[in-house]
């Protein structure tokens, strides 16, 4: 939480600028917003949020709050501070980017692992977007006001991205994405061996209710937003499975919350309870290869491989294909290894 929260109120006539804002969800419990606010907001202190709300810089339902306020299903609760989001200042900086295709109206970005995509709460420099202010001039703004960016994909996730670079392509662009006309295509690598050759994995997205870093699958239709993965097994080395994930939806976390819905969850993904011994043996060996593993892969085993759509300009339909990226195949190759001379349990 941003460590300049005012502790005093000299200006009742102050323009306040949003920070933050979340909305209950419908299964949302009655909980203290200090309470509420903690399982939500990275870094903050029980005390830091309860001298903002003496400040009066909480609100519910557009109306300032204390700290003893009881959050229900649907509340909205916003944080206003006094200075504008430092998101939305972006300072360009001169990180290399890796460039596999540009033209007058767009390029396509290979992004490595630990890149996050735009500035937000603990990262305000060294994104991507402050790589692009760096190195273009104008691109347009999104609808979230971010120069270039017409989707994204998380900090620990490599593969492709295409920026827009005039605002006809930025248009163009994020309809198709709307639409389910673009293609995306990953290749993750999953705990436990996927039954299926291959499936469908459909179910509302939401936060989930006690740990809101995570999204999580709900029955309740009203609850969270309509997503679609489709999947296929590519190889099987019978403690974890190689597969590719083709998205229908566009959801935050998808695929990651889809796995771990199934009982797959990606090979090392921290958040998401990855990073266990999931599946195999107990022999000491055993812990010991899959700690190497981690070494090598030291981040949830998720690729952006395959991008495609129309081009904005020219109405082609244009597709980009990328290598998995080094640690991956290091990774798989490890277990190919492994699979070869050990006698594996093909687990469900």
């Amino acid at each position: 939480m941003n460590e300049d929260i005012k502790t005093d109120n000299d200006g009742l006539d102050e323009e306040l600028f949003e920070h933050y804002k979340f909305v209950a969800t419908k299964g949302q419990s009655i909980l203290r917003i200090d309470k509420y606010l903690m399982h939500l907001l990275e870094n903050a202190t029980r005390n830091k949020i309860q001298q903002a709300a003496t400040s009066g810089n909480i609100f519910v339902n557009d109306i300032p709050v204390k700290s003893n306020y009881k959050v229900k299903p649907f509340d909205v609760v916003t944080i206003m501070l006094s200075h504008p989001p430092f998101e939305n200042r972006v300072d360009p900086e001169d990180i290399p980017l890796d460039i596999v295709y540009e033209d007058d109206a767009l390029l396509l970005i290979n992004k490595p692992a630990g890149l996050v995509v735009h500035p937000g709460h603990g990262n305000y420099t060294g994104t991507l977007v402050n790589a692009l202010a760096f190195h273009f001039q104008n691109l347009p703004l999104n609808s979230s006001e971010r120069p270039g960016l017409v989707h994204r994909i998380d900090k620990d996730t490599t593969g492709l991205l295409v920026i827009a670079k005039t605002e006809q392509a930025m248009t163009h662009l994020a309809k198709q994405f709307e639409n389910k006309t673009s293609e995306r295509e990953y290749v993750a690598i999953v705990w436990g061996n996927v039954q299926k050759d291959e499936g469908t994995i459909e179910g509302n997205l939401a936060r989930h209710l006690k740990d809101r870093m995570q999204m999580a699958v709900f029955a309740d239709p009203e609850i969270g937003k309509p997503a679609i993965t489709h999947y296929k097994v590519l190889e099987r080395f019978g403690y974890i499975t190689v597969i590719s994930c083709r998205l229908e939806t566009g959801r935050t976390h998808q695929i990651r919350a889809h796995l771990k819905h199934i009982g797959h969850p990606l090979f090392n993904d921290e958040r998401y309870g990855g990073h266990l011994i999931l599946k195999g043996t107990t022999f000491t060996k055993y812990k010991q290869f899959i700690d190497n593993c981690f070494k090598i892969l030291p981040r949830q085993a998720l690729h952006a491989k395959t991008l495609g759509f129309e081009h904005p300009t020219t109405k082609e339909f244009m597709r980009f294909d990328t290598e998995l990226p080094q640690d991956m195949k290091e990774c798989i190759e490890k277990w190919r290894t492994y699979s070869n001379t050990n006698t594996l349990n093909e687990e469900d």
